[in-house]
């Protein structure tokens, strides 16, 4: 009997089109033979959708022709398991149970940890990062935060809220100015380079928080790092063992790795082309890097897979300057476009086996957790009354 994966993606997030690819990529590649794909798509209006349809990324091109055709539904469980139920009509009906769920979605609302969090209160298997491992991945300021913690090399920053900036924007401008210039803006818990800056003087500095703002409530600034080479590298794992991926250095158009070059090859591709999604990006493998370098790299990438409490797979992105050969690391992506898969290829691990290391990993992940003790068969509530309040009332405590 095949395993049912429900491949979750979209969502109410500005990577929304990006997960779309990454979700339609992964799919087209999950082994059929031993797998069975129920696709759900969420929309940016927050309302859950299932079809096959959804497999065709040429659905999306009208939206209106994809809402004919898909199933509205909510993710459900009852006594024979978890299922996908409509929402329309008099009668609510299962349409398909699932065996495990695979979120496949990027950015804020969505990768963050918040469709995590309904999945465990759901109590259904999924693949990936959990909660806090989710959540602390995606804000750039908590993470650097740990990184620091841990001795990770970090490059200096600064960070502020939206509401800091209009209570007193000149002590946040002296604050960057002591970092110096270049500087890069960001906001905090975006990914897919949306809404972010390079500056190179005060007087587009405004401009580049303005810009993160609109995105963001929290906003990071931090040094630009000069004579730059950005590499990435994935890793595959757990709390228990971490693989490390072929390393890959990323060429940009710009001074920054923009949307463009991650998604449209820094063209405005049409979605034939963003369809290759992260793949379709200029990169050099393996990175021309030193051998101590990428030693570097990999050990840090254990160490920042550890810290952050993350699972599955996750592409890890570093800076560095190649005139004093520094490594600082920039950031994780606990979904990553197109999930990494390019740089697990040169390293003999194939999309195909990728995904399905990734839904054992998780499989086997469950069952350990289900082996935790969550919750006591005792009721305390069961004594709960007038007679059960005053017997509160009498029962002891011991005072630490």
């Amino acid at each position: 009997m095949k395993i049912k994966v429900g491949v979750i993606f979209g969502g109410e997030t500005v990577e929304h089109e990006v997960s779309i690819i990454t979700a339609v990529q992964a799919m087209e590649h999950i082994n059929q033979e031993k797998y069975e794909i129920i696709p759900i798509y969420i929309s940016k209006d927050r309302i859950w959708y299932t079809g096959k349809m959804l497999m065709d990324i040429d659905i999306y091109k009208d939206f209106n022709e994809l809402k004919k055709y898909a199933k509205q539904v909510v993710l459900t469980k009852t006594k024979d398991g978890f299922f996908l139920q409509n929402t329309k009509g008099l009668f609510k009906r299962n349409i398909t149970d699932i065996d495990i769920a695979f979120p496949i979605v990027h950015g804020n609302n969505a990768e963050d940890g918040t469709l995590q969090g309904y999945l465990d209160t759901v109590g259904i298997p999924y693949v990936g990062s959990r909660v806090l491992g989710s959540a602390l991945g995606q804000d750039k300021v908590i993470m650097k935060q740990i990184f620091k913690s841990m001795g990770l090399p970090i490059v200096d920053y600064v960070w502020f809220y939206d509401s800091d900036y209009a209570d007193d924007l000149e002590d946040i401008f002296d604050k960057v100015k002591k970092l110096g210039f270049p500087v890069i803006v960001k906001p905090a818990s975006l990914g897919s380079s949306v809404g972010i800056s390079y500056v190179k003087s005060e007087s587009n500095l405004a401009s580049a928080i303005e810009e993160a703002m609109k995105y963001d409530t929290k906003v990071v600034v931090e040094k630009a790092v000069e004579n730059l080479v950005e590499v990435n590298c994935s890793v595959l794992g757990n709390y228990e063992y971490q693989e490390i991926s072929e390393i890959e250095e990323v060429t940009s158009s710009d001074e920054i790795l923009t949307y463009a070059d991650k998604y449209t090859g820094g063209s405005k591709g049409k979605l034939k082309t963003a369809s290759k999604g992260m793949a379709s990006a200029s990169r050099i493998i393996p990175a021309r890097i030193s051998n101590e370098l990428k030693e570097k790299v990999k050990d840090i990438s254990k160490k920042a897979f550890r810290a952050l409490n993350l699972s599955g797979v996750v592409r890890i992105d570093y800076l560095i300057d190649k005139k004093s050969n520094k490594v600082y690391i920039n950031e994780p992506n606990i979904i990553p476009g197109s999930l990494a898969f390019y740089l697990w290829e040169p390293a003999g691990k194939k999309y195909e086996y990728l995904l399905d290391e990734l839904i054992t990993l998780s499989i086997k992940d469950y069952r350990k957790r289900s082996k935790k003790i969550y919750s006591f068969e005792s009721n305390i509530l069961s004594n709960y009354g007038i007679k059960g309040a005053k017997g509160l009332k009498s029962t002891k405590f011991i005072k630490k």
